[in-house]
């Protein structure tokens, strides 16, 4: 799970710029208008794995906002972007607040779920707090049907005199199992002008469009998936949308 890795540990203060907030935009209008497929209006809403609150600070001007995360220094983070909403630190796979919700959302977050179990115990969270008539959005990076082995770069720099900047190399050492691996290279800058390189292996899951259909059935949501593909040169993303039965 993510508490073994620097990115959302020691790190985490430098996550606004190794992904910053801006490169969220589209991905959070897309999941709200999924969001707001619900047979209900949507008002509150549980994120599941919130990070550092990248995806809140878009989608909090549209719902009230409950951000849920692992890593204590993440939720740092995200409530010094979001100090309007509510942050509780919590695993995925096992919280229970005893309240509903009118939609629950499930960004990347749900990659670190390396087996069925996870995946499937992730899914009935987020149906125990789905009211009914509500909606559940997962947005995994890849599925068995749309993986494709890819590079990726980015980051910022601050404006107290730090940067960061990324590589990642994601492939599939396995196809027979249930993960795919991502080699990152960060590269940070203090102010002084001194600079740190840090290596790190992170494992993340993946499933076919069936398991997961199996699963939202399996946990009381009726499912759909969409496929997006920003252009000609970006691999396809499902995203899975569970709607409870009013």
């Amino acid at each position: 799970m993510t508490e073994e890795y620097r990115f959302y540990g020691d790190l985490a203060g430098w996550w606004p710029l190794i992904s910053p907030p801006g490169e969220y935009a589209d991905d959070a209008a897309f999941a709200a208008s999924a969001l707001e497929s619900a047979s209900v209006p949507v008002r509150d809403v549980l994120e599941l794995g919130s990070g550092g609150g990248h995806n809140a600070v878009h989608l909090k001007r549209r719902f009230a906002l409950t951000l849920v995360d692992l890593s204590p220094p993440m939720l740092d983070v995200s409530r010094r972007l979001n100090p309007e909403c509510e942050h509780v630190e919590g695993d995925m796979r096992e919280l229970r607040l005893g309240r509903a919700f009118d939609a629950v959302f499930v960004h990347d977050a749900v990659d670190y779920m390396l087996t069925e179990d996870d995946l499937g115990r992730t899914v009935e969270t987020a149906f125990a707090h789905c009211r009914p008539g509500g909606a559940a959005v997962f947005v995994p990076d890849h599925t068995a049907e749309t993986f494709e082995e890819s590079t990726e770069h980015g980051g910022a720099d601050g404006d107290d005199g730090r940067g960061a900047r990324f590589l990642g190399w994601t492939w599939d050492p396995d196809p027979d199992d249930t993960w795919v691996r991502t080699e990152y290279v960060l590269l940070l800058r203090e102010p002084d002008g001194s600079t740190q390189t840090v290596h790190e292996t992170h494992r993340t899951g993946i499933f076919s469009r069936d398991v997961w259909h199996r699963l939202l059935t399996g946990a009381g949501f009726e499912p759909l998936v969409l496929t997006r593909s920003d252009g000609a040169d970006d691999a396809p993303r499902d995203l899975f949308i569970g709607h409870r039965p009013a």
